[in-house]
């Protein structure tokens, strides 16, 4: 069975660090595209990053996250850095069978994705 579990989330302060986790299982995440996508309270879900042949960032976070994957653990990192209170949200990962995905256009879009976590809470604040 297909799993995606993301850990990672938690209170940080303006200017801090994070890094979520996707841990994949039932599957090899490498021959997938696998996006992160994040949902604050009254707001639509949005794209945060990909990961197939390709990476890709939302312009929002542009210099600030970093998608990487190591294939050994079957995981997917976002490495967030100058986290702002505004990038707070839950943030899921999602996984789709074609690398296209990624590369295509519409990446940012999760109904892209066959597959998505649970999610994990991300809050920035002092």
């Amino acid at each position: 069975q297909l799993q995606l579990v993301e850990s990672g989330g938690g209170l940080v302060q303006p200017g801090g660090s994070l890094r979520l986790s996707c841990a994949a299982s039932g599957f090899t995440l490498d021959y997938y595209s696998i996006g992160w996508f994040r949902q604050a309270p009254g707001k639509e879900r949005e794209g945060v990053s990909c990961i197939s042949s390709v990476t890709k960032y939302a312009d929002s976070v542009k210099g600030r996250f970093s998608i990487s994957r190591d294939n050994a653990k079957n995981t997917v990192y976002l490495e967030m850095k100058s986290l702002k209170p505004e990038d707070t949200a839950v943030y899921f990962c999602a996984a789709d069978p074609f690398q296209a995905v990624c590369v295509g256009m519409a990446w940012y879009l999760d109904y892209k994705y066959d597959y998505s976590g649970q999610g994990t809470q991300v809050t920035v604040s002092s």
